[in-house]
């Protein structure tokens, strides 16, 4: 009986330490954890994808692999990095801006080569599977005046970094400002985007600047992704064109397995990985892109 007396209570400790903290300053603790509850919910697609909740996926902007996982600049984000799956090999598909931020949406560049605006796609694209299916997509821009917002440009917002907006099938009730992120994550839609302002993404400002607003922002959902079969995405749109295009893309949550990984991936194969957790159509080039299989619990 004393023996289980301590071993619960070294557990209590532990666990009292792993939330005093946010996610990413706790490298230590690199195991996900997961609850009875949080397994049970997240059921599985096919024999390795497991079907989440809720996905956020954050986009910053050109900066490279090693200008941010493990730079003095950035210990939130290594953080993450830390708790959850960092890709080593991710690379974007295109420059500049725009036509990454459609591929990762739509599966197609839509034969864009600049940051051009307005632009109106027919194709298909992650927002419209979703509703298709009977699930639900929202992207929440910080800075974009007002709902529904059609503008190129704003303050600090930019429509390029908004690729919903872009296309008929997505309605404008699905293009909201950041205020509108619930403090209540159980009230996300099933897939979001996050796009941070062109000072936040790092486009405008260092990448001291992006971290900290990611973890001001996002680090309560991080955490709580954890035990409620919940993932969090963070990608950047593309390099600083002096790293071949490679770019991070960390996930952390549920189900996560923690470690570098070495696949090489794209926009393409986290569009179509998104599209496969819930048995939805593959827009574009997602369709021969491989899902991200081999990083799950």
């Amino acid at each position: 009986m004393r023996i289980r007396r301590i071993a619960v209570l070294f557990g209590l400790l532990a666990l009292a330490a792993c939330s005093s903290s946010g996610i990413g300053s706790a490298p230590a603790t690199t195991a996900p954890a997961t609850t009875a509850g949080a397994s049970a919910s997240a059921t599985t697609v096919g024999s390795s994808l497991p079907h989440p909740a809720h996905i956020v996926v954050v986009v910053l902007e050109n900066h490279a692999y090693s200008e941010v996982v493990g730079s003095a600049s950035a210990p939130y984000i290594s953080g993450l990095a830390a708790h959850g799956a960092s890709f080593a090999r991710s690379f974007a598909v295109a420059h500049p801006s725009e036509p990454n931020y459609l591929a990762l949406f739509s599966g197609s560049t839509q034969g864009l080569t600049d940051d051009s605006c307005p632009h109106r796609f027919p194709g298909a694209n992650l927002g419209q599977e979703l509703m298709g299916a009977r699930r639900s997509f929202v992207g929440y821009s910080e800075g974009m005046p007002a709902d529904g917002y059609p503008g190129c440009a704003s303050g600090l917002y930019a429509r390029k970094h908004n690729p919903w907006v872009n296309f008929a099938s997505v309605p404008a009730s699905s293009n909201l400002t950041l205020r509108h992120f619930p403090t209540d994550y159980s009230m996300l839609p099933t897939v979001s985007f996050v796009i941070p302002n062109l000072c936040d993404d790092m486009h405008n400002c260092p990448v001291s600047t992006g971290d900290t607003w990611l973890r001001s922002h996002l680090d309560g959902y991080a955490r709580w992704a954890q035990t409620h079969a919940s993932l969090l995405v963070l990608t950047w749109d593309e390099d600083d064109n002096s790293h071949s295009n490679q770019i991070p893309t960390v996930i952390v949550g549920a189900h996560v397995k923690t470690g570098t990984v070495t696949e090489r991936i794209t926009h393409y194969s986290v569009l179509r990985t998104i599209e496969d957790m819930y048995d939805l159509p593959h827009a574009g080039a997602s369709a021969t892109a491989a899902p991200i299989a081999d990083i799950w619990n």
